[in-house]
Formats: C-alpha cells, sequence, structure tokens
C-alpha cells in the first residue's frame, strides 16, 4: 500500500514502524475471511483492511479521531487471525496498538465511556480490587434485568457476570517450590492478576505439573500485572510501568537465581510479555532487558511440549479443545497444548471455525458486550457440535467467555494434565471422578 508519511512524522519511531507495517498490505482481502467482525457486520471498515484503511488516514493527515474511526477500532478484537492468514507478513497487531494508543491521546470519548475503561484500568489488574469488585458484583446481580434494560448500563451488566455465584477461594500460597527429583531447571510462574482470583486451581495444578516434570517454580517478588488489560485500551503509559516494572522483578529473579523460563498459563498476557522487546526497543536502558524477557517468556504448553511427562490417564474423557487466539495467533503455539492432552490419554476434538475468536479478548467483552456475546454464542455452539466430556483452553478470558454459555465443563489444559499425571480433579469435575473413582 503506497503511503505519503512526511520525513518528520517519520522520525517518530512508533510512526516509521507503523508505515513499514501499512506498505506491506498488498489489498488481498485474505483477511476478510478471518475477521470475526467482518464475518458478523459483513462492513468491509470493520475488516483489517478497512481498518488499515482509516489508520492510514489518521496517521498520515495527523487527524483528530472521527467517531465513525474510532467505533470501527474498538470493534477490532486484536484475536490476530488475520496475521495468520496474512500472505504477506502485516503486523497488523503493532499497526492496531498504534492505533489505541493515538487515539487515547487525542480522542475525547464520551463521559460514560471514560468512566468504564477507568474503572477498568484501576480494578482488574489489581487482584485485591477486583477480588473486592466481584464481591460487591455478586450482591449487585439481582439488579442486572433493570441493568440489562438502559443502553449505556450493559457494559455494568457484562462485568457484574464476571462474578461467580459463590466467593473463590484464595489463590494457592505464592512460597517456591522445588521439583521431587530429576530436575530439569527452574521456572518463575507468572502470578497473574485476573485468574488467581476467578480460578485460583490453576495455579496449583501448574506448580503441581512443573514440580513433577521437573521443575523447581518460585513467584518473583514485587511483580505486577502484565500490562496487557490496559495495552489494549491504548492506555501506553500505565502498560509501559508495569513493563518496566516486571522487566526489572525479572531480571533481579535471573541475574541473582538463574532462570529457565517465565512461565505463562494465560496466553493473552504471554503474547503481551513476548512483546516486551518491541514496546521497549527505543529505551536506551531497558531495551536489552527487554528482550531478554521476551526469550525467557513461554507459554505452558510450550515448555511441557518440550518435557517428558509421566504416563497420562485419560479416564476416557473426550475433549474439545479450544485454542485461544492469543496462543494459535499471537504466539503461532496452539499445537502443544493439543498434542500434550493426546498424550496424556484424552480422545481430543477440534471444532468447526477453531480460528474464530470466542469474544473475550481482554475487556473486549466488557467494552463491547453485544458482538462478544454473539462471537461467544456461535463459539459454544460449535464446541458443544463436538459432543465432548469438557472444553479445555489456555487462557481464563475464554474460559470464563465459554464457561457462562456452555453445557459442559470448561477447565484449563493443565487441570486436565496434572489430573491425568497424578492430581486431583479440577473442581468442576469433581463429580466425574466420584463416578469412576478416580
Amino acid at each position: 500500500m503506497q503511503t505519503h508519511f512526511s520525513s518528520g512524522q517519520l522520525a517518530d519511531a512508533a510512526t516509521a514502524t507503523s508505515e513499514a507495517v501499512i506498505r506491506k498490505c498488498v489489498h488481498c482481502g485474505f483477511c476478510l475471511a478471518t475477521c470475526p467482525t467482518y464475518l458478523l457486520l459483513g462492513d468491509e471498515l470493520d475488516s483489517p483492511r478497512g481498518r488499515i484503511y482509516l489508520i492510514k488516514d489518521m496517521l498520515e493527515n495527523d487527524r483528530v479521531p472521527t467517531p465513525k474511526v474510532v467505533e470501527h477500532i474498538d470493534r477490532c478484537l486484536s484475536c490476530l487471525a488475520c496475521m495468520t492468514t496474512c500472505p504477506s507478513g502485516v503486523n497488523y497487531m503493532h499497526l492496531i496498538d498504534h492505533a489505541r494508543g493515538y487515539i487515547e491521546r487525542r480522542c475525547t470519548r464520551p463521559l460514560s465511556q471514560r468512566l468504564l475503561r477507568g474503572l477498568l484500568a484501576f480494578v482488574l489488574p489489581h487482584p485485591h480490587r477486583f477480588r473486592w469488585a466481584l464481591a460487591l458484583a455478586r450482591l449487585a446481580r439481582p439488579a442486572t434485568p433493570l441493568l440489562n434494560k438502559l443502553a449505556l448500563l450493559k457494559p455494568v451488566v457484562a462485568l457484574l457476570s464476571l462474578a461467580p455465584s459463590r466467593a473463590v477461594a484464595a489463590p494457592a500460597s505464592l512460597a517456591p517450590s522445588t521439583a521431587p527429583a530429576h530436575r530439569r531447571g527452574r521456572v518463575a510462574v507468572l502470578q497473574g492478576c485476573v485468574e488467581p482470583v476467578l480460578r485460583p486451581e490453576i495455579r496449583a495444578a501448574t506448580v503441581r505439573l512443573l514440580n513433577r516434570s521437573g521443575y523447581d517454580v518460585t513467584f518473583a517478588s514485587g511483580e505486577v500485572c502484565c500490562g496487557a488489560l490496559v495495552h489494549h485500551m491504548g492506555r501506553e503509559q500505565g502498560t509501559l510501568a508495569a513493563v518496566r516494572r516486571n522487566v526489572d522483578v525479572w531480571t533481579r529473579e535471573l541475574e541473582r537465581h538463574g532462570l529457565d523460563a517465565i512461565v505463562i498459563t494465560a496466553s493473552g498476557c504471554g503474547t503481551h510479555i513476548k512483546n516486551y522487546g518491541f514496546l521497549l526497543r527505543e529505551d536506551s536502558a531497558y531495551a536489552r532487558r527487554a528482550a531478554r524477557v521476551s526469550a525467557l517468556a513461554k507459554d505452558v504448553s510450550e515448555l511441557l511440549a518440550d518435557t517428558p511427562l509421566p504416563a497420562g490417564q485419560g479416564r476416557g474423557l473426550t475433549v474439545a479443545y479450544h485454542a485461544a487466539c492469543s496462543l494459535q495467533h499471537g504466539q503461532q503455539a496452539a499445537g502443544g497444548a493439543q498434542r500434550l492432552l493426546e498424550a496424556a490419554g484424552y480422545q481430543v476434538r477440534t471444532p468447526a471455525e477453531a480460528h474464530i475468536c470466542c469474544g473475550s479478548a481482554g475487556t473486549y467483552n466488557l467494552l463491547q458486550p453485544r458482538i462478544a456475546a454473539r462471537l461467544a454464542e456461535r463459539k459454544v455452539a460449535n464446541l458443544e457440535r463436538t459432543r465432548a466430556d469438557v472444553i479445555a483452553t489456555g487462557n481464563i478470558g475464554c474460559a470464563v467467555q465459554i464457561g457462562q454459555r456452555a453445557s459442559v465443563p470448561v477447565v484449563h489444559v493443565v487441570e486436565l494434565l496434572d489430573w491425568a499425571t497424578g492430581g486431583p480433579a479440577p473442581p468442576t469435575l469433581a463429580h466425574r471422578a466420584s463416578q469412576t473413582g478416580r
């Protein structure tokens, strides 16, 4: 695609990067076939190609973002299916991230949007705040039918729906744990922000499984949210503050005690952490260390794919595997989890339209609840057509989004692997364990 940026504009590193991305686009339209919002809405401007045109015009002409442009950019899930499809290597992730930051700086949103986005940025990255927010949400749930009648409050209803019907147990201890034998290495597990509040059993299963596989596990003191949640809302300063904090924390852990990997159980976080090197590429004080952190980051399924696991007992369960977009498109690493489940003795089925997003996408299901709900219903219908006993995924957002609508349990991949290799049954499958006595 031809561009017309001035030399002054290209002196800005972010603009120069976006210009290079735009120039790679050859208008082929392959991305339209895999873009969830285009499939649902049928509007060219709600496709990657259409959004590239909008972003190009906005950046080249240094325009204040119009409500129309903001609407179409906001509708993008950042699922990155277009990057898997694109034959020209267009790095749409870097372009859409730049556009979100530009809009956040230059656009004054309606008050209701500013308040909601501010609330999400204040609460979600902080586990203690999020836990209190869920407790309040459980109390407010009876008002959901009334709130749902008001268009402005639909995002609030979506937020209330996140709250479990019962209080969630406290997350597992952050104390370091060691492998019982055959030590393979030492890893730091990302503590996370949303996952340990909504599903603390995932962390516990991860530690048991890693120990059983020969890894000593630690949790880095001082770590904060990876920054992905605010990054996708265009809040660049908050993102970079979190990134620098974590780079400092993990670098200190690496240099003092050594690390073979930073293990991540929420693939949305993994895609973001693997991008730390890019985010801090122009920061001379952090660029080298950020690149090193990105190189150490591994989804838990990536680490285990190279590790011989104990013999598994799949108990005859059939598993529908949902590959999170952040894993299959953002990291190009979805196949490992499916192979691990099969090796552990499970019968794994892949649903139709496996490449299409479930609609969770970080805070998307809270900011764009109508589109997110349509995508979730489509995803759950395809998963349930597999007639599997359980649905497995590797991302907490997907697990919640799908779990709210599915008629079968939704668990994390590591929970099934842990159970198959000697751990306890996932809480949502405890009834199955009691029936079989295993």
